[in-house]
């Protein structure tokens, strides 16, 4: 098996509060396994290019002649620059500013968006593990601001494994409100009964979280049949099956419960 090439970071600044500073890198945490696709001529399969096109002349635009407009009216817009991006987001650039340490079960899970690995730059070792062993120690989240790619993200610091761990997060102003789902009440409230065996259920296929366990079937499926198109076999399209509403809602936890143990 080849070794694998050590990870390049892709931000170095400061892990930062109060007066505490430690010299930082971030690494993604998550690759992509994504398939992708190109987009081809149906006729003759040749690969289509995208262009960017100026709409007032016809003609292609180069990339390093494109700037950045925001429309503040109608076909009026204000361009910026990669200074006045740089402007914005002040002289915190490069620094990962840690405001407050909060309980880890106060935080809603769908707060989280994108998950990163922190490790030390030559020199910050001492640091970051004191950090790091801090955090292990108190149980705590650190709460903050970072700026990655001009964006600004809440983000949540937390020891894990021995390493640092950075998730960005969604501001609250970005989360749509759950009451804005709205459904009619039921005619008939829950009973007892109901609830008990659903929590019976629930208890039935209870246990640890592997996240080694769950693969993603749709992508290797994907794979399969690109293969065998390649190859030239015939594909052979399963009907699908329409889930049916359930009728007898205690029948139906019953017989999943009585699934489930066997």
């Amino acid at each position: 098996m080849a070794a694998q090439s050590k990870p390049r970071s892709i931000w170095n600044g400061w892990l930062s509060w109060g007066t505490v500073n430690v010299p930082v890198k971030l690494y993604s945490a998550v690759q992509d396994k994504s398939i992708h696709f190109n987009q081809l001529h149906g006729k003759d399969g040749a690969r289509i290019k995208q262009k960017r096109i100026n709409p007032r002349t016809g003609d292609e635009v180069p990339y390093d002649r494109i700037v950045r407009g925001y429309e503040v009216s109608p076909d009026k817009w204000v361009v910026l620059t990669k200074e006045d991006a740089q402007a914005a987001e002040g002289s915190r650039a490069k620094v990962i500013d840690i405001e407050e340490f909060v309980a880890d079960d106060q935080i809603d899970p769908v707060y989280y968006d994108k998950p990163y690995w922190i490790g030390p730059q030559e020199g910050g070792e001492h640091a970051y593990q004191v950090v790091e062993k801090a955090l292990e120690k108190s149980g705590k989240v650190g709460i903050g601001r970072f700026v990655l790619r001009s964006k600004e993200s809440l983000v949540a610091l937390r020891p894990r494994d021995g390493i640092l761990t950075l998730s960005t997060m969604r501001f609250d102003e970005e989360l749509i409100p759950p009451d804005k789902v709205n459904y009619e009440e039921p005619k008939k409230a829950p009973g007892d009964r109901e609830i008990n065996m659903a929590a019976k259920l629930v208890d039935s296929l209870a246990g640890d979280f592997k996240p080694d366990k769950y693969e993603d079937t749709y992508r290797e499926a994907v794979l399969q049949l690109v293969e065998k198109k390649a190859k030239g076999e015939e594909i052979e399209i399963p009907e699908a099956k329409p889930e049916e509403e359930t009728d007898d809602l205690m029948a139906a936890l019953e017989a999943s419960l009585s699934g489930s143990k066997s």
